[in-house]
């Protein structure tokens, strides 16, 4: 209970400034201002300052008529009726504290805000807020706003009875410096709660955890050489080798047991070619053994070559197909190697300032990379035409890829890192002290324990991804139609393979040219050496 006494109106004006910049006040605080005023003096000075209007105060008046009766007055900034100033209580020394009407001196004010129109500020963040002009059919410009943060505060507004008007303002700087002059009530869009804000601003009830990440463009397919070796593990590969080179041995061993053949040079060499020739899907030997134990062995080889040769092809066929990325950075010290700028919007001030006065090094070094200043739109495309990444809410930057740079089969050359930067709390900011926290912290805890709040920030980035698609596709299918327009006939669009996903059968028959070349000189000199060892 503070008790304030005073007849100087003076005084009481400049009581009411130094409490509030001093933050004497919260809700749970009683005023009582003992004084004699008035009634108009009293009715001006309840309605223009803030702590007399909006805190728990009541005034206890001994009016000119009377120096033995004084009334208790409070002031309802919302009621029925509109803004009022209502007497609840008239005190003599003979009878004590008469309640007027059953009402209580220090009573609820923000339980009902009897429809009033209450003032707030945001700009879209989405997606969390959002707004867009609509043309109605009379030709007038309508805003409708969208965003998770927009329906909870129609939530809110509901369950509190009130309307709300968005001020006009042209930068964050200002939605906050308009919030804490009291102007606006309320800044329903979510800010993380960092100690440098807490200095300026109270928050309601948090509600999300922010968890700041970055966003970078995917690294770009390398040249894939070695494509013809992915399909296969190299565990796969010794054993093949392994039997390539077991088989024909063996192959010879059983006809030389049974006296079908005879060894030498020459047959190794045919039966090598014969069982590399059926394990590429080649012919069968011209000539198949008499053996039983011959052939068994060769329709084994045939089962092995025809598994082998299935599984390898349909392997290939993925490999060749399915892009196989580089890694990418997934944390703070892979981000901070791999690029040369980090690039965050004007808001991002407070981010900067933690980074660089924490003693984590890392936040030091990424502090060093910060340019705070481009927007989302600007610091996405940088990302992707040079070595940078973009600070910002992880669901803030999905929304935005999603919305800006999502392709026609739902990829994105963009992705979000797998770390979080900066995991925090977040909630809406509203002025130091205000009196109406504990209503609006009742009524946001509700939809949130329903689901409500992460269903509606799900559903709205679905909706804006299928949206994105569907422009994309209407984009394509008018380019495709002015192209067959111009050449007069319908063209397919079909995925083709690049040199990047090629390149390993390229390179296997340079490098085949080439040993072939070498043979065909060594048969060369041989041949001319055996001449002259002749003559």
């Amino acid at each position: 209970m503070v008790v304030v006494v005073s007849h100087d109106p003076a005084f009481l004006v400049a009581f009411a400034e130094w409490s509030l910049r001093g933050r004497l006040l919260v809700w749970a605080s009683k005023l009582l201002i003992v004084t004699r005023l008035a009634l108009r003096h009293l009715r001006s000075l309840l309605s223009t300052h803030w702590t007399f209007s909006m805190m728990n105060a009541v005034f206890l008046n001994f009016e000119e008529a009377s120096n033995i009766m004084c009334f208790v007055y409070t002031y309802l900034p919302y009621s029925a009726n509109g803004a009022k100033l209502v007497k609840v209580a008239i005190w003599t020394p003979r009878r004590g504290l008469l309640l007027h009407r059953n009402t209580l001196p220090f009573s609820e004010k923000f339980a009902n805000f009897y429809g009033a129109q209450v003032d707030v500020t945001a700009l879209p963040f989405m997606p969390y807020w959002g707004n867009e002009d609509i043309r109605t059919p009379n030709g007038t410009s309508v805003i409708k706003y969208e965003g998770s943060d927009y329906q909870l505060l129609l939530a809110v507004a509901a369950a509190l009875n009130f309307t709300f008007r968005v001020l006009p303002s042209s930068s964050w700087a200002e939605v906050i410096s308009l919030m804490e002059e009291r102007v606006s009530f309320i800044v329903p869009v979510y800010h993380i709660l960092m100690p440098l804000r807490a200095e300026n601003f109270d928050f309601t009830q948090t509600f999300e955890f922010s968890y700041v990440s970055f966003s970078m463009a995917k690294p770009s397919q390398e040249p894939q050489w070695q494509s013809l070796y992915y399909p296969l593990a190299e565990q796969v590969w010794l054993a093949i080798l392994g039997s390539v080179l077991l088989v024909p041995f063996t192959y010879i061993a059983i006809n030389y047991v049974g006296h079908k053949v005879s060894g030498g040079a020459t047959l190794l060499e045919n039966v090598f070619l014969d069982m590399a020739g059926m394990f590429l899907a080649q012919s069968l030997p011209h000539r198949l053994p008499e053996g039983s134990s011959s052939r068994i062995l060769i329709a084994a080889w045939l089962a092995f070559a025809l598994i082998l040769g299935f599984a390898y092809r349909g392997n290939l066929t993925a490999a060749l197909t399915i892009p196989k990325y580089p890694p990418r950075p997934e944390t703070l010290p892979q981000l901070i190697d791999a690029v040369e700028r980090v690039t965050m919007p004007p808001y991002g001030d407070s981010h900067y300032n933690y980074y660089k006065s924490s003693k984590s090094p890392l936040f030091n070094a990424l502090a060093r990379l910060m340019e705070v200043g481009p927007n989302v739109l600007v610091g996405l495309q940088g990302a992707l035409q040079h070595k940078r990444a973009h600070l910002g809410g992880r669901r803030f930057l999905k929304y935005q890829i999603a919305e800006k740079f999502t392709e026609v089969d739902g990829t994105s050359r963009l992705y979000v890192g797998r770390e979080t930067l900066y995991p925090g709390v977040a909630g809406w900011p509203i002025p130091h002290d205000a009196p109406y926290k504990p209503q609006l912290d009742r009524w946001i805890t509700v939809p949130l324990e329903a689901g409500l709040y992460e269903k509606w920030a799900e559903d709205l980035l679905t909706k804006t991804k299928l949206k994105s698609q569907r422009e994309q596709r209407n984009r394509q299918d008018e380019q495709q139609k002015q192209q067959e327009g111009e050449d007069g006939e319908t063209k397919e669009s079909l995925t083709a393979l690049t040199i990047i996903h090629t390149q390993g059968a390229f390179l296997l028959l340079l490098f085949g040219m080439n040993i072939a070349c070498v043979a065909v000189f060594v048969e060369f000199v041989a041949s001319r050496l055996s001449l002259n060892i002749h003559k």
